[in-house]
């Protein structure tokens, strides 16, 4: 349930570039982060970098088309995006807090938060979501820059970027968990 409510808003717009306007889409997209920061609000639960970031993006981008330069293409406005999706993920590892970490401290125990093997998996886990950013990315430009790309190719890059990263964020911790049991089973053997 939390990977849908933080991918939600992306999803959101994405589908919605598809079928409506830039703007649409933008502060659709918005309010969708602003329900899910008010949920976790709700339920007692920080507010997340990621998605107070996403939020005052898409908000931020939504006026400046409304008000400003409505000529922007579909492209260029996913491409900006994916620019600020990237940056937040990348401030946040510079801030050496990695966006993930405040997720994972959700969903585990004060003492497995506590370990430093947490703290370096999601580092690893928020690498692995700013590669997948960057692809995205990289498939925007490419989108942009070699016209004769078909438009499923961009698509198709961005559904397994993500899908990767889903995989990888759901599959690590199980990996890490199976490692550390296994290394203290040998540990005690002794």
């Amino acid at each position: 349930m939390m990977i849908f409510l933080i991918l939600a808003p992306y999803g959101a717009f994405t589908a919605l570039m598809l079928v409506t306007s830039a703007a649409v889409s933008l502060f659709t997209a918005a309010a969708i982060c602003l329900m899910v920061i008010a949920h976790d609000i709700l339920h007692g639960r920080s507010i997340k970098m990621l998605g107070a970031g996403s939020a005052l993006l898409f908000a931020a981008l939504g006026c400046y088309i409304t008000l400003a330069d409505a000529g922007w293409s579909s492209s260029v406005v996913k491409l900006t995006v994916d620019c600020g999706v990237f940056a937040i993920s990348l401030a946040s590892l510079a801030m050496r807090q990695p966006f993930t970490l405040q997720y994972a401290r959700q969903v585990v125990d004060a003492e497995t938060a506590r370990l430093p093997g947490f703290l370096k998996a999601n580092y690893i886990i928020t690498w692995a979501w700013t590669a997948a950013f960057m692809l995205m990315l990289i498939a925007n430009i490419l989108m942009i820059y070699v016209p004769g790309l078909p438009l499923w190719s961009g698509i198709a890059i961005a559904f397994a970027a993500r899908n990767t990263a889903v995989y990888f964020t759901k599959w690590y911790p199980e990996y890490q968990r199976a490692k550390f049991a296994s290394s203290t089973v040998s540990a005690s053997a002794l």
